[in-house]
């Protein structure tokens, strides 16, 4: 059998990613959605998924490139003076690995982000992290471990096989071999926390690109199993997108998610819509 869940990262970072998701999800195949609580258009994003209780919404863990929940005061070895994680994602690894503070810190703020998600009332529908930084296996203990207190189900597994990526006219290397079996420790992170976690992922090799054609190609050779793929959608181009992702295509992956072709390239196969809660 084969199963995907369509969903969206960063709601709640800018309106014009609100309304993509939300339009995706009525008139498209997106099926669940991550929240940014320290994110700028955060409340907007709330309000609207309270009053539309089929969207899914999941917590998407900001731990690089974003702000956190915690003042500065509070996790000094993590943000800058604003509040603010910078985009050093190497260097970050290295320190929540080797300091015994800022694993504290770190703690104390994935805590915190989940207390915020719990703050907004929705449900919690699944969990992972900008930029996969819960692949990070300080950061894959915690985000499951303290997730779980806060009633947590599901996790992402950013596991993107090579020989799918091949079949559909992609080049694939070493590196992508490697980052594949490096997820293996997460998953079993996973599942000794009793966490479900999906078998495929797509989205990383054509991450800000996941648009009409990439959907068609990889509906032709979708694996067995559960997979999800994973998408960055705005309504339209915005200067907070254009400073963040100014290679992205959010629009394009938008117009994908509501393209009727897409979602009969898929029904027309026999593959299954699902969300996590399903697993």
């Amino acid at each position: 059998m084969r199963r995907i869940i369509v969903s969206a990262d960063d709601f709640g970072l800018t309106s014009t990613v609100n309304e993509a998701v939300l339009d995706a999800h009525r008139n498209g195949i997106l099926s669940t959605c991550s929240l940014m609580v320290a994110a700028p258009a955060a409340a907007e994003a709330v309000a609207m998924a309270r009053a539309t209780p089929s969207l899914r919404v999941g917590l998407h863990l900001v731990l690089v490139e974003g702000d956190a929940v915690l003042p500065h005061a509070r996790i000094p070895a993590l943000v800058d003076q604003q509040g603010r994680f910078g985009s050093d994602q190497v260097r970050r690894g290295f320190t929540y690995f080797f300091s015994p503070s800022a694993r504290r810190q770190l703690a104390e703020e994935i805590d915190a982000q989940f207390a915020a998600f719990r703050a907004t009332g929705l449900t919690l529908d699944h969990a992972n992290a900008h930029k996969h930084m819960h692949l990070h296996p300080t950061v894959g203990k915690l985000l499951c471990e303290i997730g779980r207190d806060y009633g947590l189900r599901a996790i992402r597994i950013p596991a993107e096989p090579p020989a799918i990526m091949a079949a559909c006219g992609e080049k694939t290397g070493l590196s992508d071999t490697l980052l594949y079996r490096w997820t293996g420790m997460l998953r079993a992170q996973a599942r000794k926390a009793g966490l479900s976690v999906n078998d495929h992922v797509f989205g990383l090799r054509w991450s800000g690109h996941m648009t009409s054609d990439k959907l068609l190609r990889l509906s032709r050779h979708l694996p067995s199993g559960v997979t999800e793929i994973y998408t960055h959608p705005a309504s339209r181009p915005d200067a907070t997108l254009q400073a963040l992702m100014p290679e992205y295509d959010q629009t394009g992956e938008y117009a994908a998610l509501i393209d009727p072709q897409v979602r009969d390239a898929f029904t027309g196969r026999q593959v299954q819509f699902t969300g996590w809660n399903d697993l």
